[in-house]
């Protein structure tokens, strides 16, 4: 009797070793330390903290009618500003950037002062609305913005 199990299986582990790309390390924000400020009154900002919290993450709340000094405090450029300055590991994290881009930060370590979702998009984590593209999240130090990932 024949079997075709001497053939199938080097050719499915070869696929796989083929196809298979090596896992990005990515740092996990679960029980990590994160400051949010924003303003008393934004409720994306709550939702935002919702998301955190739910993977995990310990959130100190700032809030402020004055978010404007934490931002430029933080080196956030005005063209990259959103509605809430997150603190991380020594970066700034403007607006309802995705968590993966976050993780991704966290992980290379880039030298730069954060990293930033301008605006509000809608679906974005903690915005109401769809995710009609991918979000278009930039880096930024003293020499500028530049992009940093679609997400």
């Amino acid at each position: 009797m024949l079997t075709l199990a001497p053939l199938v299986v080097p050719m499915v582990t070869a696929t796989l070793v083929l196809t298979t790309r090596p896992a990005q390390a990515t740092a996990s924000l679960e029980g990590m330390q994160l400051t949010v400020t924003k303003s008393p009154l934004c409720g994306c900002c709550e939702d935002y903290i919702a998301i955190l919290r739910g993977r995990g993450v310990d959130v100190e709340v700032i809030d402020t009618q004055d978010i404007a000094s934490a931002k430029l405090a933080l080196g956030v450029p005005t063209s990259a500003w959103s509605c809430h300055t997150t603190q991380v590991g020594g970066y700034a994290v403007e607006g309802h950037v995705p968590l993966e881009a976050v993780e991704r930060l966290l992980s290379e370590r880039p030298k730069v002062d954060g990293i930033a979702l301008p605006g509000m998009p809608a679906g974005s984590p903690g915005m109401n609305g769809t995710k009609t593209a991918p979000f278009q999240v930039v880096a930024f130090d003293a020499s500028g913005v530049r992009a940093f990932g679609d997400y």
